[in-house]
């Protein structure tokens, strides 16, 4: 077995601090990308350009509270509480299986016998999925634009992106089945078309350096050619462990406030992005940066 399935854990390789900023724009600069021929684009999903699953915190913790006051112990549930958010904000950007493995580990220290982290994880999505079913079906109705649950400006970039002549490719931690339905319902499709990949039952068949590691096999090209955006550091470790230029999206996905998210612009500059940017409003800017047609 190919150990590439492993996520790796945070690794702050930076230390954040404020940066210059492009000129008229709230484009970041932590440091200059320098001459490259950017082919290949990589997306993140939910919170990079979805925001479906917007508040999926506020299902994952809860669930997790319950399971371990059923073990019996006598933490209270704020406690309880506070040790599921550390650890689930801890885990952010890896597959959602790790959360509920370390869950299954939690539940074991406090004497109990955990279940699979598998029916944790199907557990959890039952529950999002009852959250969020409004949204998907708003969607599906018509009765609200996709471009309300897409992070600001997101259509625009992609179409820069493809009039380049850029291959997009879509890789999430989310069960692919259901990244392959919201793709559908935010109409996405035709940006990404089969190259969309999400998390599979059997978690060591997927992970997004198995992704990257294929598009540069697959198109015979090195990692410079390769411009990642996300907003987990999973993505930005490994879109910087090949060479390639990543974009952090420090998106406040509940406001869509146009101004980034202090914890993740934080996180994302500590795992090594190369540029920090809260949405896509400025894309004109970006993409003539990036492309340096400036």
């Amino acid at each position: 077995m190919d150990a590439n399935y492993l996520e790796e854990d945070y690794r702050p390789v930076a230390v954040s601090e404020q940066f210059s900023f492009l000129p008229g724009t709230n484009i970041e600069i932590v440091r200059q990308p320098g001459q490259r021929k950017l082919e290949h684009v990589l997306f993140d999903f939910d919170g990079t350009l979805s925001l479906i699953r917007e508040g999926w915190m506020e299902v994952m913790v809860p669930m997790m509270v319950e399971v371990l006051a059923a073990t019996g112990t006598n933490e209270p549930v704020e406690r309880l509480a506070e040790v599921a958010r550390d650890f689930v904000t801890e885990l952010t950007g890896k597959q959602t299986i790790y959360q509920m493995i370390r869950l299954a580990e939690e539940v074991r220290k406090r004497g109990a016998t955990p279940e699979e982290p598998q029916v944790y994880k199907h557990r959890y999505h039952e529950r999002l999925m009852e959250r969020i079913a409004g949204r998907r079906e708003a969607l599906r109705s018509g009765r609200i634009a996709p471009r309300e649950m897409l992070v600001p400006y997101s259509i625009e970039l992609l179409e820069a992106l493809q009039r380049r002549g850029a291959v997009l490719y879509l890789a999430s931690g989310t069960d692919e089945k259901y990244v392959w339905e919201e793709v559908q319902l935010l109409g996405l499709a035709k940006y990404f078309g089969r190259h969309v990949y999400g998390a599979l039952d059997d978690y060591k068949s997927f992970s997004k350096a198995m992704v990257i590691e294929r598009i540069l096999r697959e198109n015979g090209v090195r990692g410079d050619a390769l411009l990642g955006f996300g907003d987990g550091y999973v993505e930005i470790q490994n879109i910087k462990a090949v060479g390639g230029l990543a974009v952090a999206v420090a998106s406040d996905e509940a406001g869509r406030s146009g101004k980034p998210d202090p914890w993740k612009r934080s996180r994302l500059i500590g795992a090594g992005a190369d540029l920090v940017i809260p949405d896509y409003r400025d894309w004109q800017s970006l993409v003539a940066f990036l492309w340096s047609e400036n």
